[in-house]
């Protein structure tokens, strides 16, 4: 990897708990075709939740200006993702959600602003572990797919920081030990197995 993308990634390695196991990087190579897929309703994912907090918290500015930039980028990820699944005659077909974003919502709190607070973490942490896990595939895989995915990481590390500035600013107290919480979580599910292969599940068995 660059050095630049090096320096790039060191935050991001170093705010999440643990590596993307090699074990869920060989089922993925093996299984391109359902990733891309899964990748495609990753970032449609992802915009949704950015108009999701857009909606729900109209008076916060700050927020409002960056998820309104994070959903448009998420969109021509979106956009990009399906025109290689075109391209490669990859039908974009159903598939199930990701047990992890659901794993991580579980602990989000029901009352604001602490459900604001948790969410915004929550949103630092998908985005973070994408970032991880577009770094960890792209030296296996073929030079046009490496090449988009390490052309990601710059706004995904971006959206990472995002999140996790407006999650400290939305707290009048110390944030820590929430991020804690929600970074063991992501521990024991990136690194637990799971019955399918995702872009941000455990190991598949």
């Amino acid at each position: 990897m660059p050095a630049d993308l090096d320096k790039l990634m060191q935050p991001v390695l170093e705010f999440l708990p643990c590596r993307t196991p090699d074990a869920w990087v060989d089922a993925a190579v093996q299984n391109l075709d359902l990733l891309l897929i899964d990748h495609a309703n990753c970032e449609k994912k992802a915009a949704s939740t950015a108009l999701n907090l857009m909606y729900r918290y109209t008076d916060n500015f700050e927020l409002l200006n960056k998820m309104s930039r994070l959903a448009r980028e998420e969109l021509r990820h979106f956009e990009q993702v399906v025109a290689i699944l075109k391209k490669r005659s990859i039908e974009y077909e159903f598939v199930s959600a990701s047990e992890y974003a659901a794993g991580l919502m579980k602990s989000v709190r029901k009352t604001e602003p602490e459900k604001q607070i948790d969410t915004l973490i929550v949103g630092a942490i998908i985005e973070a572990r994408s970032c991880e896990r577009f770094a960890k595939l792209a030296p296996h895989l073929d030079e046009e797919l490496a090449g988009f995915y390490l052309g990601l990481l710059k706004s995904e590390a971006r959206h990472y920081q995002d999140y996790l500035a407006l999650a400290r600013k939305s707290s009048a107290n110390p944030i820590e030990d929430r991020i804690k919480l929600f970074l063991d979580l992501d521990k024991q599910l990136i690194l637990g197995s799971s019955n399918e292969l995702r872009f941000h599940s455990g190991i598949p068995v």
